[in-house]
């Protein structure tokens, strides 16, 4: 017998280990809940091809209206959901997801798993590049063949890789690609450092933090994407572009200065009950810009002609055969005829020698009756009215010794060309418009015939206003008052023809505008008021962009057009939608269902 406290047998009994069977033919049963792993029914490579190639939603469209039309295409092409299965890689989004997300400045739910905001970048951007490049290969061919009808000596072909289509084609797409990620990154960290584990950091850098928060970090930080236009080289074009960018954003921050009362200020209601916004002056308009503009092109043209646009005065000089004369068909041979720029060379020339007077070689043939330097317009003034006592009258209307005859000659000669030009011209413009052809005819015909008369005398006006102006001034000041300055004062005079088409030539004037600050700054380069910076241009878009972001964040409102709130919309990957109009029906569908 043993004791209680010594070591013994145990009383459980045991159990014989559980023998696992080792056979590989043996499967175990899956879960009841489990299901089987899918996997994606195409290639990777083909997958990711799809992503950055097409949407499901597009391919959708594409389906409905194009693939499922044809038999033979049906049977080949995947369906819809085929295709949303390979963007996705087997994992489908619901109807929900897709139709989530869409407030302005919040990352856009995707079209399904596959369908992310990077993707739709990557997207976006290699289709500006292919348009792009696709578009200008166009315009080189159809500019290739119009130079070789006018046997124009070819010049020395560039590589590819240094071609101005290529160049132009990475640069906006890198811009779109460079905008969209900076302004999703700093959203990002702009609603972390918002939160509030970043405390810390907030107390440690206070102003840092301050910058980076504030609503309008993400549009001025993305704005450096405009930068990549440097890739494009320094050409015309560029400081085109950098220049209508700019005009656009100063227009966007001009109309929110004025919707918020900055400009024409406030006045108190009728009966002292609150104050509202005073409305703007009735005789302001983009039409005040021409006076300046035509002043500093007419002066450009006159003393730095290599500072002139060439395209602008060609028209001009074809519709001004009253004061710049052809050559004659019985012109003897060895006389030299001035050309357009001779005469305008002399014309300068004149005002350099403080408008020397004319005599007359008729009458006193024995005599020399021009000053070496103006011997260029010797066949004109040769041949002039002996009653003509101002020289710029005898070389730009030698025949006729009255201004205002010539003045009045003018307009019956230039005004029915420039009423025919520009029927065709918006009669052109209005062909999308048929539709308002078929129900309204009366009306369009007489909104395009007023607008084509009311264009027709402001170019009329101006151009004939330009060239009176410098017999006018000669005429009645004295010689040595502003000599050089008259043809800006011209040039001032002849713009004060915009009031004529103050309601709806706002596109002519802001066209001349632009045209008068490129010729402006070329000029100072020129005569070295200021220095021009390397890439100056470049960061002259790059702060357009950022006033544009800027005014578009605070107040979507002030940028007029839908369209162009649509594209910074689209820029910003938030869809081609305008979204504040969008919030303004939302917000008056709320106020009805309440009343």
């Amino acid at each position: 017998m043993t004791s209680e406290s010594g070591p013994g047998p145990s009383k459980i009994p045991t159990l014989t280990p559980l023998e696992i069977p080792n056979h590989t033919d043996v499967v175990s049963r899956p879960r009841a809940n489990s299901k089987p792993k899918s996997k994606s029914a195409v290639d990777p490579v083909l997958r990711n091809a799809l992503r950055y190639t097409i949407s499901a939603r597009e391919y959708e469209t594409l389906h409905k209206y194009v693939l499922s039309r044809s038999r033979l295409l049906r049977k080949r092409v995947p369906s819809v959901n085929a295709v949303e299965k390979y963007m996705d890689g087997g994992r489908r989004g619901s109807t929900s997801d897709r139709d989530a997300g869409r407030d302005k400045g919040k990352e856009k739910a995707t079209n399904g798993g596959g369908d992310t905001y990077n993707t739709r970048t990557i997207r976006d951007a290699l289709r500006v590049f292919i348009a792009t490049g696709l578009g200008m290969r166009t315009y080189e061919t159809i500019l290739a063949r119009i130079k070789a009808q006018k046997q124009a000596p070819v010049s020395k072909k560039q590589p590819f890789y240094k071609s101005s289509g290529l160049r132009l084609s990475l640069s906006l797409s890198t811009i779109l690609l460079l905008y969209r990620l900076l302004f999703r990154f700093l959203s990002r960290l702009r609603a972390h450092l918002l939160d509030a584990s970043a405390a810390p950091f907030r107390n440690r850098n206070p102003k840092t933090y301050q910058t980076l928060t504030s609503p309008y970090a993400p549009a001025v930080g993305a704005s450096l994407a405009g930068l990549a236009l440097g890739i494009y080289p320094s050409q015309q074009l560029r400081v085109t572009v950098a220049i209508a960018a700019i005009f656009r954003a100063l227009e966007f921050g001009w109309n929110l200065c004025e919707d918020q009362g900055m400009i024409w200020g406030w006045k108190t209601r009728a009966g002292g009950k609150g104050v509202v916004k005073r409305e703007r002056p009735w005789w302001w308009g983009s039409w005040m810009l021409q006076p300046f503009a035509f002043g500093q092109l007419l002066h450009a043209v006159v003393f730095d002609r290599e500072s002139s646009p060439i395209g602008f005065l060609d028209f001009i000089w074809k519709n001004t055969t009253t004061y710049l004369h052809k050559a004659p068909e019985n012109l003897p041979v060895g006389i030299k005829w001035p050309s357009v720029w001779e005469v305008t060379d002399n014309l300068a020339q004149m005002a350099k020698l403080n408008w020397p007077p004319f005599i007359s070689p008729m009458l006193f043939p024995d005599q020399p009756t021009l000053p070496p330097s103006l011997a260029a317009v010797a066949p004109l003034t040769s041949q002039a009215h002996p009653l003509i006592t101002s020289l710029s009258c005898a070389t730009l209307h030698p025949s006729d010794p009255s201004c205002l005859r010539t003045y009045i000659a003018f307009w019956v000669r230039s005004f029915p060309r420039m009423g025919r030009f520009f029927l065709l011209f918006y009669s052109v413009l209005m062909l999308p418009r048929y539709k308002l052809l078929y129900n309204s005819p009366l009306y369009l015909l007489n909104r395009l015939l007023s607008r084509v008369l009311r264009v027709s005398t402001f170019a009329t006006g101006a151009i004939s206003t330009a060239w009176a102006s410098i017999c006018f001034f000669q005429t009645w000041f004295p010689r040595t008052f502003l000599p050089t300055q008259r043809f800006f004062l011209g040039g001032f005079l002849a713009g004060l023809w915009a009031w004529v088409e103050r309601k709806e030539g706002r596109s002519v004037f802001l066209y001349s505008a632009r045209t008068s600050v490129d010729s402006l700054w070329k000029v100072g380069v020129k005569r070295r008021w200021w220095r021009a910076m390397k890439g100056g241009d470049v960061w002259v878009f790059v702060l357009a962009l950022a006033i544009t972001g800027v005014v578009y964040e605070r107040d979507a409102r002030a940028i007029r057009e839908s369209r162009v709130r649509k594209g910074l919309s689209w820029v910003r990957g938030t869809e081609f939608r305008d979204w504040g109009l969008e919030d303004e029906d939302e917000v008056g569908e709320d106020v009805d269902k309440e009343e």
